[in-house]
């Protein structure tokens, strides 16, 4: 074999590794079957979310294993739940903390799904950020094998707000809302009073965010009439144009026709 062929060879023999690995590694994946977790919560209420995971053991050496979960929620419970083939419970277990670990899964047990259930109160905001919004992990659950190694399964995160970002934020959708709608317009001033708002935002300047976006709103709104009006009075003149050849046009023939019969 030539040193080019060799070469193809063993580039073709590393993808096809890597592809077996890619295939490898899913095939100890576990499913998740469902989740029910919300898009947003405000910050100090108390809130729940729940996933099920399903395809435990889809590697033959994973007939058991350890489930560990996080969360950033604050004064948390968790509940983890064993169904077997017929969707009965067969077992449950309670764990309180931001992190719980030791939650045995175990095909001996019978178990088929896991429902894992946390609750708790959202936490305040660290960093606000307008785009993208601002989010905390709720759930996160790691699957953990004997001998120490880990994998992700998954992990799901929150917008979280306070009532005074809620209503800032509105205002700023509104106006991003409202400068869309008046694409083709000089809007290069509510542009910036918006960029200004998101600034005011981020610093948690929510007032004098809510102020600005209202700014940016109004400044694009008057840039859309504007160029509204100038597109009605270009339809106007032309228009007034079009009428006013029509009538010479007409004139002229009239003329014409009055000579015509002058000479007749």
């Amino acid at each position: 074999m030539t040193r080019t062929n060799w070469s193809r060879f063993s580039k073709l023999a590393l993808a096809l590794v890597v592809l077996l690995s890619a295939f490898a590694g899913q095939a100890g994946a576990v499913s998740v079957a469902s989740d029910d977790v919300p898009d947003e919560a405000q910050v100090g209420t108390q809130v729940t979310a729940s996933v099920t995971l399903e395809e435990l053991y889809r590697s033959p050496q994973l007939e058991s294993w350890t489930l560990a979960g996080q969360t950033d929620l604050e004064d948390v419970t968790w509940t983890v739940a064993y169904y077997d083939q017929t969707g009965a419970r067969v077992d449950q277990q309670s764990f309180d903390g931001q992190n719980f670990s030791g939650a045995e899964i175990a095909t001996a047990d019978g178990t088929s799904e896991v429902e894992v259930t946390v609750t708790g109160i959202v936490p305040e905001v660290e960093s606000y950020s307008y785009d993208p919004a601002q989010t905390f992990t709720i759930i996160s659950l790691d699957q953990t094998r004997e001998g120490g190694s880990s994998n992700d399964i998954d992990s799901w995160t929150v917008h979280h707000y306070t009532e005074e970002s809620a209503a800032a934020r509105d205002e700023l959708d509104s106006a991003r809302d409202a400068i869309q709608r008046a694409s083709g317009a000089n809007t290069q001033q509510a542009e910036q009073t918006f960029n200004n708002a998101v600034e005011a935002y981020n610093g948690e300047e929510f007032n004098l965010a809510t102020n600005l976006a209202n700014e940016a709103e109004t400044s694009a709104n008057q840039a859309r009439q504007s160029s509204q009006t100038t597109q009605l009075l270009i339809y106007a003149a032309g228009g007034l144009l079009v009428v006013a050849l029509i009538v010479g046009g007409f004139l002229y023939w009239r003329s014409q026709q009055s000579t015509y019969d002058k000479l007749g």
